[in-house]
């Protein structure tokens, strides 16, 4: 564990972000893009970003509608802006989200961590029922001590009292843990909160955010151990 010895000494929780990190928010079009044509790399990008664009915008106005409710409306959304896509393929592609593909390295580096003495959790803004799914179709249930919802908090992150959550469920100050996202923003919320945060950057992108850097940045989660 030299990355973390060395960027987060001390600290004995390890925080996942799910969509993005943990799971490929992209695997869903991906099984369909035979049937969905030329438009499905596009149209998994406007989906993924109106998905988290809703999230952003419920919580400035101060309301909430859970993450699948989002992930549905976001789809609809998605398929409104290309109308060569048959819509008959929305409810295979809610199905598919249920059960994204994690990324490979997922596994053996949750069960490295745990090995290593470390608690390990998810904190998403996913809902709870579709977190579930994601977390027992990828079969990594045992490498993780607790899987947080912003369903308890009804807002998502970047809000403060999201990331709490963690702080409250192990005891622990923000310092103590470690949370690592491929999100840019939610590593600079994490950050803002005082987490040791680490950006995945599995797509080479630029650095943005400069007033909340992360401790490390790594290509994929092998970094971490």
């Amino acid at each position: 564990m030299a990355l973390l010895d060395e960027a987060a000494p001390g600290a004995g929780v390890v925080v996942f972000d799910a969509y993005g990190t943990l799971f490929d928010v992209h695997a869903a079009v991906a099984r369909h893009a035979g049937a969905i044509g030329p438009d499905a790399s596009a149209l998994s990008d406007v989906w993924r970003a109106k998905q988290l664009e809703y999230s952003w915008v419920l919580s400035l106005y101060g309301d909430f509608r859970d993450f699948w409710q989002l992930t549905r409306e976001a789809l609809d959304h998605a398929l409104a802006r290309f109308p060569s896509v048959d819509r008959a393929i929305a409810d295979k592609l809610l199905g598919a989200y249920r059960v994204l593909d994690a990324y490979e390295e997922v596994p053996a580096v949750l069960a490295a961590l745990k090995a290593g003495g470390l608690a390990t959790a998810i904190l998403s803004n996913g809902e709870r029922s579709m977190l579930a799914d994601a977390v027992a179709s990828a079969g990594i249930g045992e490498h993780l001590d607790a899987v947080l919802s912003v369903d308890e908090v009804r807002v998502f992150k970047t809000s403060p009292t999201a990331y709490a959550l963690v702080t409250r469920r192990f005891g622990i100050e923000p310092a103590q843990a470690v949370f690592v996202s491929s999100n840019r923003w939610d590593v600079a919320g994490a950050a803002r909160f005082g987490f040791r945060a680490v950006w995945v950057n599995r797509a080479g992108a630029p650095d943005e955010y400069a007033d909340q850097r992360p401790v490390a940045i790594v290509r994929d989660l092998n970094g971490l151990v």
